[in-house]
């Protein structure tokens, strides 16, 4: 991903942000009870975003592991020839490309781990869904044994 378009994707992200910012705070009740429900927060996400992230870090992870390495296959061979040539260059840029192995190491392992812990989420909250959606169903059959029991089916008498 280039700067320009990392940069663009920031900018556009503060824009939809402060399009849609919210105070986290009630207006004043007039009864002066200071009470009430309310949400915590105003924090909002989708699957669909939750998806977007989870796929972005994931294609990252690829690019970056494919690109990264020819990065450092090119400095680790120029390294070598500045060594054998004798120029202390060769050392330092030897040097360079192992920093480079690490923090390739690390921003592969984050990204990893992003796009794991949202597939991770996205399964288990499908997995709530289906148990609330089991739950609630079968709240409803046992109401309808109820009503059956006491004569009412459904058609409103006792």
């Amino acid at each position: 991903m280039a700067w320009d378009e990392w940069e663009q994707l920031k900018a556009q992200a503060a824009e939809r942000h402060s399009a849609r910012m919210e105070l986290n705070q009630l207006a004043p009740d007039p009864g002066g009870s200071g009470g009430g429900d309310r949400a915590q927060g105003d924090l909002r996400v989708n699957q669909r975003d939750l998806a977007a992230v989870g796929d972005a870090a994931y294609q990252l992870h690829q690019d970056f592991t494919h690109y990264s390495g020819y990065a450092r296959t090119a400095s680790v061979t120029a390294a070598g020839g500045l060594k054998k040539q004798g120029f202390a260059l060769g050392a330092a840029l030897d040097h360079v490309a192992e920093r480079w192995a690490e923090q390739t190491r690390s921003l592969l392992d984050a990204t990893a781990h992003i796009s794991n812990h949202l597939d991770y989420t996205k399964g288990a909250h499908a997995g709530d869904e289906v148990y609330i959606a089991d739950t609630i169903s079968s709240i409803s059959t046992l109401d309808d044994g109820f009503d059956h029991r006491s004569g009412q089916s459904g058609s409103g008498q006792n």
